[in-house]
């Protein structure tokens, strides 16, 4: 082998990186090491299929390094903390996971001395940005190679050149490309390249299975999921779980629209069971737990957290200071979240905390007070409305 032709390949078995697995080995005649990263949801047969393939299409080698944690602990844990959904819709599923994909696929090709790197983006997307910000800031001696961004390929154009090198794949799952992960499945195809057509329901991976309601409890402790049912495990295993319980009903599913890094519109199917519903039931539970200032404080600050992590920026230090934050504003968000799942959708039924600050022995809410008089409240409104009365009073029309 010709070790100055050493590469290694972010290689996840899917359509583009299949094409550069078999176009780097046969036609530039590098030595492919490919690798792949799991950040959840993938089986351990799955992971085997892929590892054959990536034999099949001319790799010398193939690792899969298993980052579940890792990802829940760097990244996962963060955005429930933040409640984040970008656009108001979009959990950050696939842009999450790149992050951790990037910083370890480094890793590996510095471990074992690997001159080249190579990733399946095309120039029109996001993950071009991920990957290559990670890769030069990381390591700046290694060279970048995109067959995908460079030749300027279509799918379909993919697709007849591993035809044409006798691979064969399944070709009608091919029009839809699809990442799966712990934080949810993105899936691409013709119907997301244009602004009307919705996903068709073969789509997506997981299909309707239950009509009958289902109830569901989730338990957090400091912001962290615990426990499903009152079965205590990881977060990440309790994510994966719940997934599975919750995808039998066809939750989670949406298209997104947002803006690119490269700054087009962008549009993508995605089925984030498990996300959607973690972030919702912590958000009610927070609503219970959180001052109406920490409340207002986090959501801003979220959103800037999502969109710097969505954009790449997750080296910038800036990230971790957000992090501390949003962390130290779970110390009190703990306690039982109630949940009915039906087909499509779900309802949040209502919380129970230690911490809920609904037990206040003030008062209830529009009904009776016990700590303040009638004079004191119409006291307290007179000076509230002070700032209004001078501007209007300043700025009324003579």
């Amino acid at each position: 082998m010709n070790t100055s032709k050493k590469l290694v390949l972010a290689y996840s078995g899917g359509l583009d990186t299949s094409y550069c697995a078999v176009h780097l080995s046969k036609e530039k005649n590098f030595e492919v090491h490919a690798v792949s990263i799991n950040t959840g949801g993938f089986t351990k047969k799955e992971i085997q299929t892929i590892e054959t393939n990536a034999y099949k299409m001319g790799a010398s080698t193939y690792k899969n390094i298993d980052a579940v944690t890792t990802f829940y602990q760097k990244v996962v844990k963060y955005l429930i903390f933040g409640n984040v959904l970008k656009n108001n819709s979009y959990p950050l599923s696939v842009s999450a996971e790149r992050i951790v994909q990037a910083i370890e696929i480094i890793q590996y090709a510095k471990s074992i001395n690997a001159n080249y790197i190579a990733h399946g983006s095309t120039g029109a997307g996001n993950d071009q940005v991920r990957f290559d910000m990670i890769f030069q800031t990381l390591a700046p001696e290694i060279e970048i190679i995109t067959p995908i961004r460079d030749q300027k390929l279509t799918r379909q154009e993919e697709i007849n050149y591993l035809k044409a090198n006798g691979v064969n794949l399944s070709w009608e799952k091919a029009k839809y490309s699809i990442n799966k992960g712990l934080w949810g499945t993105s899936v691409g195809g013709e119907e997301t390249l244009t602004s009307k057509n919705p996903l068709p329901e073969k789509a997506y991976p997981s299909q309707l299975q239950k009509q009958k309601p289902e109830k569901v409890k989730l338990t957090f402790l400091k912001g962290e999921l615990i426990a499903v049912n009152d079965q205590k495990n990881a977060s990440e295993i309790n994510i994966e779980t719940l997934n599975t319980m919750v995808s039998a009903f066809a939750i989670g599913r949406d298209i997104h629209v947002g803006d690119t890094i490269v700054g087009i519109k962008g549009r993508v199917g995605f089925e984030a069971a498990a996300a959607i519903i973690c972030i919702k039931a912590h958000h009610l539970l927070e609503k219970h737990t959180l001052t109406k200032w920490q409340l207002q404080h986090k959501e801003y600050l979220s959103n800037f957290y999502g969109m710097h992590l969505h954009e790449g920026q997750y080296l910038d230090p800036v990230m971790r200071d957000m992090e501390a934050f949003l962390e130290n504003s779970q110390a009190k968000v703990s306690g039982d979240v109630f949940i009915t799942l039906k087909p499509y959708h779900f309802t949040l039924d209502g919380i129970e905390s230690t911490h809920d600050l609904m037990n206040a022995k003030f008062g209830s809410y529009g009904e009776v007070n016990s700590d303040w008089t009638a004079d004191e409240a119409k006291g307290f409104i007179k000076i509230i409305g002070n700032q209004n009365k001078i501007y209007q009073q300043v700025n009324s029309e003579s």
